[in-house]
């Protein structure tokens, strides 16, 4: 009865859109997106809402800052579509994201511990006494040798060259940079925000600028656990004004 009382009360596309300082535009946009239910339209053509789209909109617009924007549509679609267990699905290898997430940056963290060129050394990523060669190296990061070459071009590795077939020479030190700008990628950090952290790393041999890198992707991560936390009660709150309970499937009306 609650639902039929709810799908009585009519709002416009900008009464939807003022409460969150978004345009009209982007109320039809998500409503084509499936983001939000389809809306009914009046004899003249005009789309009306309910209170269910203005839910919809409201779980959207939360699970955006724990999960992304694309996941975030994916979610509301599969729901809107009554396909809550695909939903499910998606919020589950966006918490396993997150959790690989963490497990990277502790791995940053045991790195930085005794920074130095051999300490800094991973059993799978170390060079040889001579050095090692781009493909091996890009093999063991999980990485293309392309990317070393851009890494290179920011100032984040600095091989040499050998003399004698002109092919980059990766050594420990270099391994250990090639680690760490994988790893701070990982973590979000664009080119230009890692190569000052290395140079200073490099030429004053303090940890203090990795630090707080660090400090602010730990932080980040955190954030981004509560807002899951955060929309997954919105979501909650949006399944059940659908009518979906425990067991069941939402109806994809």
């Amino acid at each position: 009865m609650g639902q039929n009382l709810q799908s009585e009360v009519r709002l416009r596309p900008v009464d939807l859109a003022r409460g969150h300082g978004l345009s009209t535009q982007a109320i039809r946009n998500y409503e084509e997106a499936g983001i939000l239910p389809a809306a009914d339209r009046t004899l003249n053509g005009y789309r009306t809402y309910t209170p269910l789209h203005a839910a919809a909109l409201r779980a959207f617009l939360v699970l955006v800052p724990g999960h992304g924007h694309p996941v975030a549509t994916s979610i509301m679609r599969a729901v809107n579509q009554g396909t809550v267990d695909e939903a499910f699905r998606l919020i589950d290898e966006s918490h396993a994201q997150l959790s690989d997430d963490r497990r990277t940056l502790q791995a940053v963290e045991r790195a930085l511990r005794g920074l130095g060129p051999a300490a800094a050394s991973h059993p799978d990523t170390a060079a040889g006494p001579d050095g090692t060669f781009i493909g091996p190296l890009a093999k063991k990061l999980g990485i293309r040798p392309a990317t070393l070459r851009k890494w290179e071009h920011a100032g984040l590795v600095r091989p040499r060259r050998d003399p004698r077939t002109g092919y980059r020479v990766y050594d420990e030190a270099d391994v250990r940079d090639a680690r760490l700008a994988h790893q701070l990628r990982r973590g979000g950090y664009l080119l230009e925000q890692i190569a000052p952290l290395i140079a200073q790393v490099r030429t004053a041999g303090g940890l203090q600028p990795l630090e707080a890198a660090l400090g602010d992707w730990r932080g980040r991560l955190s954030a981004r656990g509560r807002a899951m936390l955060t929309g997954a009660a919105e979501l909650e709150a949006y399944l059940r004004e659908r009518g979906f309970r425990d067991g069941e499937s939402a109806d994809s009306g």
